[in-house]
C-alpha cells in the first residue's frame, strides 16, 4: 500500500458481490445523508470491508471518549442478499468530505474506480436541500441520470428538483463521474431549513429509501445516531476554535462541505 498517495483505500478484507447497489453516505447539510447511511449500516448489520483517506481532508483528528484518536476517513460497508429482492449493497459513510474542489475530483474517482471492481452500476447519494421557508413541510427531493429513474422516483412520491439547481460535493460528483462509466445514478434529498442536525428530514429520506430498495429497518435508533453525531460536531468545532489557522478556509471553498 501506498500510504504517501494523496488520497488512498486501505482495503480490509476481500469479498465476493454480485452487481450490488452503492449508497452514499457522506456529512453534508443537516448531516441527513451520514445520518441515514449509518442507520442502514447498523440496522442492518452491514460489515466494514474498506477505508479511503486522503491529504484533501481537513487538517484534524476526532479525539473518543478513551482519548484513543480517530482519523478522518471514508468508510466502505457490504450488505449480501439484502431485502425483498436479495440483493447485494456497498454503502458508503465516513466524518468528511473533500476540502476543495480538486481534492473532491480525485476522492470521487477513486471511489469510482474502487466500487466499479465489484460490478456497480446503479448509485443513490444521499443529502439534503436546503429551504428558506420556515412552514414548508418536510419532503423528499431527488434528481436522477435518466428519464427511466426519474419516472421511477414520481412513482414513489419523490418531487423532482427543478432546473437550474446543483448538488455540490460528493452527492454529485459521484453520480457525474458514474454517467462517464454508465452507472446509473439517483440522488434523494430531504429538504431542510440548515439545521446542524436534520433528523426529520433524515427519516423521511430514510423512509423513501428503504421503500424504494424494499429494505425492511427499525426506525427507533435513528435517535441515538444523531446524539453521536451532535458529539461528533461539537469536537470538530473545538478543534477548529482552538486552531483557526490551520483550518481555515475561503467561504467558496468552505461550501464545497455541504450539499446544497
Amino acid at each position: 500500500m501506498n500510504y504517501m498517495k494523496k488520497t488512498f483505500i486501505k482495503r480490509l478484507k476481500e469479498i465476493n458481490l454480485n452487481k450490488p447497489l452503492f449508497i452514499e453516505g457522506l456529512p453534508g447539510i443537516g448531516l441527513i445523508g451520514k445520518l441515514v447511511s449509518e442507520h442502514l449500516i447498523h440496522e442492518l448489520n452491514a460489515v466494514k470491508f474498506a477505508e479511503l483517506y486522503s491529504s484533501s481532508f481537513p487538517p484534524q483528528v476526532l479525539i473518543d471518549e478513551n482519548g484513543i484518536i480517530e482519523p478522518l476517513k471514508n468508510e466502505f460497508y457490504y450488505l449480501k442478499s439484502a431485502g425483498a429482492d436479495h440483493r447485494d449493497f456497498i454503502i458508503l459513510t465516513g466524518n468528511t468530505q473533500g476540502l476543495t474542489p480538486e481534492g473532491h475530483n480525485e476522492i470521487c474517482n477513486e471511489i469510482i474506480d474502487f466500487i466499479e471492481e465489484y460490478g456497480v452500476k446503479n448509485i443513490y447519494t444521499l443529502g439534503g436541500c436546503e429551504t428558506t421557508q420556515n412552514n414548508e413541510k418536510i419532503k423528499v427531493i431527488g434528481s436522477a441520470t435518466n428519464e427511466e429513474l426519474i419516472k421511477m422516483l414520481k412513482d414513489n412520491g419523490v418531487k423532482i428538483r427543478s432546473a437550474h439547481e446543483l448538488i455540490i460535493g460528493a452527492s454529485g460528483l459521484l453520480l457525474t463521474l458514474g454517467m462517464y462509466r454508465e452507472i446509473n445514478g439517483v440522488c434523494l434529498m430531504g429538504n431542510t431549513r440548515g439545521y446542524s442536525i436534520d433528523v426529520d428530514a433524515s427519516k423521511a429520506v430514510l423512509k423513501t429509501l428503504i421503500s424504494i430498495l424494499k429494505l425492511k429497518v427499525d426506525f427507533l435508533k435513528l435517535d441515538e445516531r444523531v446524539e453521536e453525531s451532535i458529539r461528533i460536531i461539537s469536537k470538530t468545532k473545538k478543534i477548529k476554535q482552538e486552531n483557526p489557522d490551520k483550518t481555515h478556509l475561503k467561504p467558496s471553498d468552505d461550501d464545497l462541505r455541504y450539499i446544497r
